[in-house]
């Protein structure tokens, strides 16, 4: 069973065993496809098939369409489809430890990845990154400051 999301208004569930269709790949990213005696043309526009969706244009009209297979529905049913975008509120220490640099400054944009600051602990050099995109809102440690796990160290918008 897949799920087809077309636009915003019209979601359909197909089942492709009960697909009576015939399909033929004229070129890459082109297709002739016979269903019920009639005739259609179709051409792939634009494929992302990281996040499953596609541009099809099928005679003059274009579709966006989002795929989802019975993986992805009970991925979204249980809930873990959202995970990827949580904001991020801040950044706490994951352990006790002494700054050593603040790489960034209130207003910094930061993106997922990016050094945000730097912590010794148990005699090493820790680089702390964002965990995803963010504004800094504010810096509540400095250079030379000790800290304790879990204490928050940089806010964001």
């Amino acid at each position: 069973m897949y799920e087809s999301n077309v636009n915003e208004n019209y979601k359909s569930m197909i089942d492709p065993n009960s697909l009576n269709w015939d399909l033929l790949e004229i070129k890459d990213g082109r297709f002739h496809i016979l269903q019920d005696n009639q005739s259609f043309d179709a051409t792939v526009l634009e494929a992302d098939y990281e996040t499953k969706t596609f541009r099809i244009k099928i005679n003059r009209n274009v579709y966006n369409v989002t795929l989802k297979d019975k993986f992805d529905l009970l991925v979204e049913k249980l809930g873990f489809s959202n995970m990827t975008a949580q904001k991020v509120n801040h950044i706490k220490a994951p352990m006790p430890g002494l700054v050593l640099d603040v790489l960034v400054q209130v207003g910094d944009t930061v993106a997922k990845g990016d050094s945000v600051l730097i912590l010794e602990a148990m005699k090493m050099e820790n680089i702390i990154k964002a965990d995803g995109d963010a504004v800094v809102k504010s810096i509540e440690i400095g250079k030379g400051t000790p800290v304790e796990k879990n204490q928050i160290l940089v806010e964001f918008e």
